[in-house]
């Protein structure tokens, strides 16, 4: 199942990708989950795709706004340093354990929407990701028992400043400007996608290949991060993580290539979709 979170107009609502379109379900259910976040932390999400089956579509996608699958998760958790031709493109050795940042929801976009550069920079990179939303809440969870734990997948842009990134050894303040990164186009619950070393990545810059991997290649797996993560704190439904990018990003590259206002950053991976945004530049009275 896919659903996706969406804006109509002035308002908000959920649904699944169904006959070409979107069924409602925030119209015919929103009294008791009024989005995806409360669907997912109701444990609701079996009881959803029963009241979703047979269903014909409400709305064209075209007709919507697709909006970040999760809206406002509790956490963001990002992984640095998680593919070994990353690990090589940056001069760095393999990390002992994973890489841990944060992210907030202000800091990403959803599909189709707007990608900003900041007024501030012009490094503004891309950083194609596989994005795992959590179903479940768990706290020291066993590699062999992570995968229970997720709802489901999406793909991320895990945008980044460069050089504000460089400030410091830590790299909270380049991944989190304002609408700098993306989330989407929906969530591909976890039934569909039984194996999440089975995909494959692919992100496209204005339609050339910038970076091309299978998640079979991270250094640290999804049952990997789930298992080191929920060690630290009780992971809950709806936190998302992220799960790092491969080679081939814009600041590796000779001479560097950074997103400028006009270009086209598409993220693909195979049985989830694409994360599509233009970028623009960010107003000057922002």
């Amino acid at each position: 199942m896919k659903l996706a979170s969406f804006r109509l107009g002035e308002s908000r609502s959920y649904g699944a990708l169904a006959g070409g379109g979107i069924v409602d379900l925030g119209v015919r259910h929103g009294r008791l989950w009024p989005d995806l976040l409360s669907v997912l932390r109701h444990g609701a999400l079996e009881r959803l795709r029963e009241l979703a089956t047979g269903l014909g579509p409400d709305h064209a996608i075209a007709d919507v706004v697709l909006q970040p699958p999760v809206p406002s998760p509790g956490r963001i958790l990002c992984v640095g340093l998680n593919y070994r031709s990353h690990i090589e493109e940056t001069g760095r050795q393999p990390p002992a354990y994973p890489t841990l940042f944060t992210r907030f929801p202000d800091s990403h976009v959803g599909h189709e929407e707007a990608i900003v550069r900041p007024k501030l920079s012009r490094q503004h990179d891309f950083e194609g990701e596989l994005a795992v939303v959590i179903g479940r809440q768990g706290r020291h969870v066993r590699r062999d028992a992570a995968l229970g734990y997720v709802a489901g997948y999406s793909c991320y842009n895990d945008g980044s400043i460069r050089d504000y990134q460089a400030h410091t050894s830590q790299f909270t303040a380049g991944k989190n400007f304002w609408r700098s990164g993306a989330f989407g186009p929906w969530l591909v619950t976890c039934d569909e996608i039984p194996d999440p070393g089975d995909l494959r990545l692919e992100t496209r810059l204005n339609g050339e290949v910038m970076q091309m991997a299978p998640t079979r290649d991270l250094l640290f797996d999804v049952p990997d991060l789930i298992e080191y993560i929920s060690r630290i704190f009780p992971l809950r439904p709806g936190d998302v993580i992220s799960t790092g990018t491969t080679g081939g990003v814009g600041k590796a590259r000779n001479p560097p290539v950074f997103l400028k206002p006009g270009d086209r950053i598409e993220i693909e991976i195979s049985r989830i979709g694409t994360l599509s945004n233009v970028v623009e530049d960010e107003p000057a009275t922002a």
